[in-house]
């Protein structure tokens, strides 16, 4: 996980509590809304990695034959 995504999901996290424990529910919503962010571009990041592994392995393949 990149620490852009980790630093939106705690950012999310702490807003979300905040706004919780105040009764603020703006604030609690844009919490959730930041923490979903970075949980998506978890996700993607995840993705990308994946995706560069398996074209990394294919390509090492083929330079072996």
């Amino acid at each position: 996980m990149s620490d852009e995504s980790r630093k939106e999901q705690t950012k999310g996290n702490l807003k979300e509590t905040v706004g919780n424990v105040t009764g603020d529910k703006e604030l609690e919503s844009e919490g959730k809304k930041d923490k979903n962010s970075g949980k998506a571009k978890e996700f993607v990041e995840n993705a990308k990695d994946k995706a560069n592994e398996t074209i990394d392995k294919f390509t090492k393949d083929d330079k072996n034959r």
